[in-house]
């Protein structure tokens, strides 16, 4: 086999190792002439959530992402088939597979719902206050 490209992260995310990676050739789809044909240079890539070495949050917040690519059994699976070659589009399905893990590597800071400040809510009465009146000078004229 061949060198394993080197896998571009984040400081705080983990790298994802090669071992637990399941890496087919296929055919690619769509144009190229007579090469589709011949040579299997799609990339199908297929990760266990599950059984990875990363970390039990990062794995549970993996499981947890509404991503059409993780099925129900927690398996990511990516196709990659942009390039004609197979070393190119091994490499691009085992960075967006990377990615997919960074994206959920840091957590998002909890939301405080703020409430609004009460020279806005004054505002806010004073302009439905006047829109009232100019509604009510609409009127028919005694």
């Amino acid at each position: 086999m061949h060198n394993a490209p080197t896998m571009s992260h984040a400081a705080s995310a983990p790298t994802i190792r090669e071992d637990e990676v399941e890496i087919t050739a296929v055919r690619a789809q769509g144009a190229g002439g007579q090469n589709v044909n011949k040579v299997s240079s799609a990339i199908h890539l297929r990760f266990d959530i599950r059984a990875s070495s990363l970390p039990e949050d990062i794995q549970a917040r993996l499981l947890c992402l509404n991503d059409r690519r993780i099925t129900a059994k927690g398996v990511v699976v990516l196709k990659a088939q942009t390039h004609r070659s197979q070393d190119m589009n091994r490499s691009e399905a085992l960075q967006r597979l990377q990615e997919l893990v960074d994206s959920v590597a840091t957590v998002a800071p909890v939301r405080r719902p703020t409430q609004p400040t009460r020279a806005s809510q004054r505002r806010r009465v004073e302009a439905k206050r006047q829109r009232s009146e100019v509604k009510a000078l609409r009127g028919r004229v005694d």
